[in-house]
């Protein structure tokens, strides 16, 4: 196994590898064993104030690069990727404990949102505003500058790629800082791609909450962009802050899934199933972990949602034939073991779970099996906190204004699934869900050009669409006053 992980171990900026200044070394862990993967470098805030010095010192030359010029080299980097897609797969799928089927979709997300981002750069485009003959009035887009990305330990490589797209077709410099819990595949990455780019135009720094507030409060940093939970989302953007700088959060969610009795019980089951994203043991923050199932379907379902889950196959992440991966640490681990002894106190029935597979050859890991709880009620931390786990709760429901209150009840909104045969009542349920994202009769898919994002705490600004690529840029006005005759 160690022959496919990466050998460049340090940070990445100015288009070198250099060891910590102020940082050191970590073991990086692996989740689905608890065995060490070695040392990783963590970069401390003077590392990250090099990194963003040297973004800093590149942004000019690639600001002033043809946009088609650009494309090409992020078509460059999807095109290596797809080369070497099963390795760069298998490096994730260690590194975070997600199985390698699942990592390999990853690779292709990463290398369509490349591709994807790649063929708008000509979509930057201005406005002419008439101002009559003796004047001519236009706008034009042009970057920010240093943009910093803050990614997620669930979906390492695919954030680290897909994430990094945007702000560099539109012209921006980025300083990346992983996760630190899963930065290999990140790392290797890197190692493959590094040299698609000019010097200083991608710069890779990993490090703990230390670094990423000098990201979040650099002055020299244009805009931050984080994926995470909802306190880190508020301290990134306390820090951005002081430099009056814009922020793109992707945070936390408590998302429902609303089935209606005339939905089909199989594929509610499914879609139920399908939207908690057990292959990652739950940790996803468009998870739908809350399905409101009205009552005429609830026990029919709720049978099938329990074979379904029973079918799941926790283990090996390197093993194709694996179908869930672990938790990303121990301490989550102990946190998704908590919420579930709460569940049970405060009177939720377990329906399958609850617990550690019992497999012995899996007891190094840091794996929960799927867990559902049926007799939920809105009132059970349960149904109103995330657990970013494996973890779904089933509320049965009647009444639809009643159910609603209770949908919309959380503070989040990131996601929300509709299940009904009925075309009125999905436009009604759709426009009263308090969500940014919705789908009817589905779950868990995104689509490319279709806006990603969330409401109340659940995030600001949306991804994966054109909106995105210009949230990179500021609009100028330019105003030439004309001789006339």
């Amino acid at each position: 196994m160690n022959d496919i992980l990466p050998v460049r171990r340090d940070l990445y900026y100015g288009g070198a590898w250099h060891a910590p200044v102020d940082g050191g070394y970590a073991d990086c862990i692996a989740p689905a064993t608890g065995a060490g993967l070695g040392p990783v470098a963590r970069g401390g805030p003077a590392d990250m104030a090099a990194a963003i010095e040297a973004a800093d010192a590149a942004f000019p030359a690639w600001r002033d690069t043809p946009p088609l010029a650009r494309a090409r080299h992020l078509r460059a980097i999807a095109d290596t990727m797809r080369a070497h897609r099963d390795e760069l797969a298998l490096v994730d799928a260690v590194g975070s404990g997600n199985p390698v089927s699942a990592m390999l979709k990853d690779v292709d997300i990463a290398t369509a949102a490349l591709d994807f981002f790649a063929g708008l750069v000509t979509e930057m485009k201005g406005d002419s505003i008439p101002m009559g003959p003796a004047a001519l009035n236009f706008t034009v887009r042009e970057p920010l500058g240093v943009v910093g990305r803050i990614i997620a330990f669930n979906h390492p490589l695919m954030f680290a790629a897909a994430k990094m797209a945007a702000p560099l077709a539109a012209g921006n410099t980025v300083v990346l800082k992983p996760a630190e819990q899963a930065p290999l595949s990140v790392l290797r990455f890197l190692e493959l791609v590094g040299d698609r780019l000019p010097p200083g135009v991608l710069n890779v720094v990993n490090g703990g909450p230390e670094a990423g507030a000098v990201l979040a409060g650099h002055r020299k940093v244009a805009m931050v962009g984080l994926i995470g939970s909802v306190p880190t989302g508020a301290a990134v953007m306390g820090q951005a802050a002081r430099t009056i700088k814009p922020v793109m959060l992707e945070l936390g969610g408590k998302n429902a899934l609303i089935a209606c009795p005339d939905a089909d019980v199989e594929k509610v089951a499914r879609g139920i199933v399908a939207g908690m994203n057990f292959a990652w043991c739950g940790q996803s923050c468009g998870s739908t972990s809350r399905a409101f199932v009205h009552a005429d379907i609830h026990d029919a379902v709720a049978e099938r949602v329990r074979a379904l889950c029973a079918a799941f196959v926790p283990g090996d992440p390197a093993d194709p034939r694996t179908t869930m991966g672990s938790l990303i640490s121990r301490q989550q681990r102990e946190r998704v073991l908590a919420h579930i002894a709460t569940a049970r106190a405060e009177g939720a029935a377990l329906l399958c779970g609850g617990g550690p597979p019992q497999d012995p050859e899996l007891a190094g890991g840091f794996f929960v099996l799927p867990t559902v709880f049926t007799g939920v009620t809105p009132d059970m931390t349960i149904a109103r906190e995330e657990i970013f786990g494996p973890v779904l709760a089933m509320l049965r429901w009647t009444d639809e204004a009643e159910m609603l209150r209770a949908v919309n009840a959380v503070d989040y909104g990131l996601t929300c699934s509709i299940w009904t045969r009925d075309l009125d009542r999905a436009h009604r349920l759709a426009r009263a869900a308090q969500a940014g994202y919705v789908w009817i009769n589905t779950a868990s898919a995104h689509y490319l050009g279709a806006p990603f994002g969330g409401v109340k705490r659940s995030g600001i600004g949306r991804e994966e669409c054109l909106g995105e690529l210009l949230s990179f840029t500021q609009e100028k006005n330019i105003h030439v006053a004309l001789e006339t005759a």
